[in-house]
């Protein structure tokens, strides 16, 4: 038995968002050509999701509060959306501080071992 596929719609992985990594200190003149590369990553993937690695992008401050909004407008806009990986605890708190809730990846809460990590009993442990 054979199958071809379909002139229809091309087969996209939606679990697999793009990634856009934001690297150095990236200011107001750079804003417009990331949102137009977030825009362009939501046409060719098709998944409505862009994850924004911030992991790079260097002291928080007003200007990444900027252009992190500006690239959030830019995805709503073009009907998607970003999420943050590997945000600065100081970011986080500096977006909540502004009024702006952005997505996160899943990170270990405080106290909380990272996924894959299991912790050791030992055989004379008491039942807690």
């Amino acid at each position: 038995m054979s199958w071809a596929p379909s002139g229809g719609l091309p087969v996209v992985d939606a679990t697999t968002p793009a990634v856009l990594v934001l690297a150095g200190p990236a200011g107001r003149h750079e804003a417009a050509g990331l949102c137009d590369e977030v825009r362009g990553l939501l046409a060719a993937t098709g998944a409505g999701l862009v994850v924004c690695d911030v992991g790079g992008l260097g002291p928080p401050g007003l200007g990444a509060v900027d252009l992190l909004a500006r690239l959030e407008l830019a995805a709503r806009r073009a009907g998607g959306r970003i999420r943050l990986r590997d945000p600065d605890p100081a970011l986080h708190a500096l977006l909540a501080l502004v009024g702006l809730r952005f997505e996160t990846e899943r990170q270990p809460e405080q106290g909380e071992p990272p996924l894959g990590v299991e912790e050791a009993v030992e055989a004379g442990d008491p039942p807690v």
